[in-house]
């Protein structure tokens, strides 16, 4: 990022939160890439961006001392949050930032993150008072997408706000989306690419208020956000308003599988 643009960014912190266990993909967070842990790795990229304040929110003492090694603050959490956003919240009263500080959720195993996008999320949320959150999402052009679980999707509003999140094709493309040839199940392959800017998939990337950080574990769980397992539907279910911002570029994909680590470790060996 240049200086100039480093300078118009609007005012922004970031928060890693970095969980030790993992199923698929054992202590992750301090899985080696290139000589460096992964959560030392997504810390760098989101100081990158222009944050300024960049802080790993961990429940394991080695992650905190793997990163305070590498000069980066970090912050020992309870280890009983049900979400990340609620391990946010405890890293906002913890440093009582005032409440319209804009704090950005930086997944811990995503060490590809654009940095850019990371402050383009904080300034669409600055740019949009009356929303609590933002967020980011980009266009879907395959199918299989579409109707993969796996895959979130947001539908929005003439403004950019989320309608809703789902699991589910949405929207739902009535004429296209039909059992083939008589079948009583739907074929995947054979269903149509969705027309231009027509679906989007949810990018995990959120920048929050402090205030509704620091509000967010008293709100109770909504009945949309159990059934979808996607905890940014509680927001929605009380009222807030989550600013979308839409990128045509798909992001890099984050860690999830040691072939996951394994194709990040290459790229980072290639790097000059």
């Amino acid at each position: 990022m240049t200086e100039s643009a480093r300078t118009n960014a609007p005012a922004f912190v970031a928060v890693v939160p970095a969980r030790l266990a993992s199923t698929r993909l054992p202590e992750k967070p301090l899985a080696d890439i290139a000589g460096k842990p992964m959560v030392v790795r997504v810390a760098e990229r989101a100081r990158e961006s222009g944050a300024s304040q960049v802080v790993v929110a961990s429940d394991a003492q080695r992650v905190i001392d793997a990163a305070r090694a590498h000069g980066i603050d970090a912050l020992m959490t309870r280890a009983d949050h049900p979400s990340g956003t609620d391990r946010l919240a405890e890293v906002a009263t913890h440093f009582a930032w005032p409440d319209d500080t804009i704090v950005v959720n930086v997944q811990g195993d995503e060490p590809l993150i654009d940095p850019a996008l990371v402050r383009a999320v904080a300034a669409h949320l600055a740019a949009n008072p009356d929303c609590a959150i933002a967020t980011a999402a980009h266009p879907i052009a395959d199918a299989a997408e579409v109707f993969s679980p796996n895959v979130v999707k947001v539908a929005l509003d003439a403004r950019g706000v989320a309608l809703y999140f789902s699991r589910a094709p949405i929207p739902w493309l009535r004429d296209a989306y039909q059992p083939h040839c008589g079948a009583d199940a739907f074929d995947v392959a054979a269903m149509p690419a969705p027309p231009a800017d027509t679906v989007y998939r949810h990018i995990g990337l959120y920048a929050y208020r402090a205030r509704f950080l620091r509000t967010y574990p008293t709100l109770a769980q909504a009945p949309i956000e159990q059934a979808e397992m996607l905890e940014q539907l509680r927001a929605m279910w009380h009222g807030e308003r989550i600013a979308v911002l839409v990128t045509h570029a798909a992001p890099a994909p984050g860690v999830d599988t040691p072939s996951d680590l394994e194709r990040v470790r290459t790229l980072f060996r290639s790097e000059p």
